[in-house]
């Protein structure tokens, strides 16, 4: 959406950056009622709080299928309210938001399964240990009933990282190979939603690291393009037997 970051309250005269609150309301007078006094700039990035402190307090106090459910209503809401155009300026795909997707998915199984293996526990309770500052267990720990979770996560963050790239690039001009790449990307998501998610870890990191060359490509990085380029090439996904 194209809005007006820069605020002034008709009541008080506070001037302040919607980008920076993410709310149209006066943070000294609480009023409403404000204008925009800038140009009208793309931005999809809400403010969000990410801080699972609270659900792992109560690790010790609920069984982990409620412990799941907090989990990955947290992250549902964390990633609801995130997008990656703040003020006109393309965001990176992060890795707070790669963690929030992933722990998310792998809450979800973990909540439904009353059957749980240990080595699956210890994955989600690794995740909620550490996603809320942008880390995950590498690809070798993820348990292979789990992995269908880590590869739709991917797929999702770059559904909504692409759409988000496109809502910046509408008043670029960009070239034959950048649409082409865009395209590219795009087909390689719904070929893993179509699998459910269910391919090699490791492929769901390329697929990222290709999502974060490309970006920095569309901002001039010419070799960034260029290795986007290969790895989306060389990208090939194949479910399970």
């Amino acid at each position: 959406m194209k809005i007006r970051g820069e605020r002034e309250c008709t009541e008080c005269g506070t001037r302040w950056s919607y980008y920076e609150t993410g709310s149209v309301g006066c943070p000294a007078c609480g009023n409403l009622r404000s204008v925009g006094i800038d140009d009208r700039t793309e931005h999809t990035d809400l403010q969000a709080e990410f801080d699972l402190t609270s659900v792992r307090n109560a690790i010790d106090e609920v069984p982990t299928d409620d412990l799941a459910q907090r989990a990955s209503e947290a992250c549902r809401e964390y990633v609801r309210r995130r997008g990656f155009v703040n003020a006109g300026t393309l965001r990176e795909l992060d890795d707070t938001y790669l963690a929030a997707s992933e722990l998310r998915h792998v809450a979800d199984i973990v909540g439904r399964d009353s059957r749980l293996e240990e080595r699956e526990e210890l994955y989600f309770l690794s995740l909620l240990r550490d996603a809320d500052d942008g880390e995950r267990p590498p690809a070798a720990e993820l348990p292979p009933s789990l992995r269908g979770a880590r590869g739709i996560a991917s797929a999702n963050a770059v559904r909504e990282y692409r759409r988000d790239v496109r809502t910046w690039a509408a008043d670029r001009e960009l070239t034959a190979a950048e649409r082409a790449a865009l395209e590219t990307l795009g087909e390689h998501v719904t070929r893993i939603r179509m699998l459910d998610g269910d391919i090699e870890p490791q492929l769901a990191d390329r697929l990222i690291a290709a999502t974060r060359d490309l970006a920095n490509g569309l901002r001039g990085d010419e070799l960034a393009f260029t290795r986007a380029q290969d790895r989306l090439e060389e990208l090939e996904f194949t479910g399970s037997e």
